[in-house]
């Protein structure tokens, strides 16, 4: 079992390591500065100008599209299991996959785009979004109902002549907020009287057509996530080409397979770099702080925090990267498992360690004086989107249960984003 990375990963990582100390951490402040700045002046949903300096930059060093493996539209697509130390360090810094072109729900669509969409949805949708010339949403989640079970979804989908009319409410929205955000991929009900699974479709959605109304955008423990945004979408007579409905009706929960197995591990590998940098910065302040007459660092406590902190982050990067190598030799659904199992350790993992990281800081933890308290939002977060973490264990559970059972059936994945 070969567990180094390869010379040429090892190449990338050099690369992206140098790029993160070079151009993203010196920058951190001036983001968060451009953003606020541009939220007093009345109008966060601006793209900031620091990203859009450094995307050029990161181009040039070969720092794009690594995400989309196996598409002759991105050559320098990697596979799940080379991109994972690379999206490890993307995501000790929230806003840092932007940069490379890397960064959710863009990836998860372009991915379900290029797998499902016809080649005409990839020549108007696919080839801007791999240029970074557009961004996307994907609107799964809604407000009336337990989104957690996916076949409770509302938002109607209906089959009238050359177009498909739709009516719904989306919450969640992550880069509608965007004026970038030029499409949507929506997943709604194209015949509800169809087996249970067999109900739900995905389709393309200008976010620019008539009946597309942005209601609102959420916070997440206080944070607007501005630019980019979570918002709530209103869908009131959306007229849409049959063309753009992806592989065809009934087939939404097969598409959603394809789509948030890639995305949920993605998600795993940026948690394990932002429990890396909590950890880093955890090690720092106990060095450099004093208290009692002593340094935290020597204290028995904190270096029992510290020890399990590395332990956990080994272990949840192992697990990772088991599931990227399943993924890339048999297949998510022969992963199904494993992706499972990643998902649910992964943002415990990452949130128990930031918790630790904040203490260890005091009062300046929970302030956005460090970048703590943000990654803990983000991180927290991940234990509901693409999936709570119940549902997962639920999942997982019945997998190990029909291992012991004579003639038992499969048992599918949750297609599930949050409650």
């Amino acid at each position: 079992m070969e567990f180094d990375y390869s010379p040429k990963v090892k190449d990338m990582q050099a690369k992206l390591l140098a790029f993160m100390n070079e151009h993203v951490y010196p920058n951190e402040n001036v983001y968060y500065e451009e953003v606020a700045a541009n939220r007093a002046k009345g109008n966060a949903w601006i793209p900031t100008k620091i990203v859009e300096q450094l995307k050029p930059k990161a181009r040039a060093a070969g720092l794009w599209n690594l995400f989309l493996p196996r598409s002759p539209r991105a050559p320098e697509g990697l596979s799940n299991l080379e991109y994972a130390p690379l999206c490890e360090i993307m995501g000790r810094v929230p806003w840092a996959p932007e940069i490379f072109n890397c960064s959710a729900p863009d990836t998860g669509n372009m991915e379900t785009i290029e797998r499902y969409g016809s080649e005409a949805n990839k020549d108007q949708w696919l080839e801007p979004l791999l240029k970074g010339e557009i961004r996307s949403a994907f609107l799964m989640t809604e407000p009336a109902v337990a989104s957690s079970d996916a076949t409770n979804i509302e938002c109607r989908m209906e089959h009238q002549g050359d177009e498909y009319v739709i009516n719904g409410r989306k919450w969640w929205s992550s880069g509608a907020g965007d004026p970038r955000c030029a499409v949507y991929i929506v997943m709604g009900k194209t015949d509800p009287e169809a087996p249970r699974h067999s109900q739900q479709s995905m389709i393309l959605v200008p976010a620019n057509t008539k009946g597309v109304k942005v209601i609102r955008p959420l916070t997440v423990f206080g944070y607007d996530d501005a630019p980019h945004g979570h918002m709530e979408v209103e869908l009131k007579d959306v007229r849409v080409p049959v063309g753009n409905l992806l592989m065809g009706e009934g087939r939404g929960f097969a598409i959603a397979q394809g789509r948030l197995g890639p995305g949920r591990i993605h998600h795993c590998m940026r948690s394990i770099g932002a429990a890396e940098r909590a950890l880093e910065l955890m090690c720092q302040r106990l060095n450099a702080r004093v208290a009692f007459g002593k340094p935290l660092s020597t204290q028995g406590v904190w270096r029992e925090r510290v020890a399990e902190s590395r332990c956990m982050i080994e272990q949840a990067r192992l697990l990772t990267l088991k599931a990227a190598y399943m993924m890339d030799t048999v297949g998510n659904k022969v992963a199904q498992a494993e992706i499972a199992m990643i998902k649910i350790v992964a943002p415990n993992m990452s949130t128990r360690i930031l918790d630790w990281a904040i203490q260890a800081y005091g009062g300046a933890g929970v302030s956005d004086d460090a970048p703590l308290a943000y990654s803990y939002a983000n991180q927290r977060t991940l234990r509901l989107a693409d999936g709570p973490d119940e549902v997962h264990r639920n999942s997982l559970a019945k997998l190990e249960l029909a291992k012991y059972v004579v003639g038992a059936k499969e048992v599918e994945m949750p297609v599930t984003r949050g409650s």
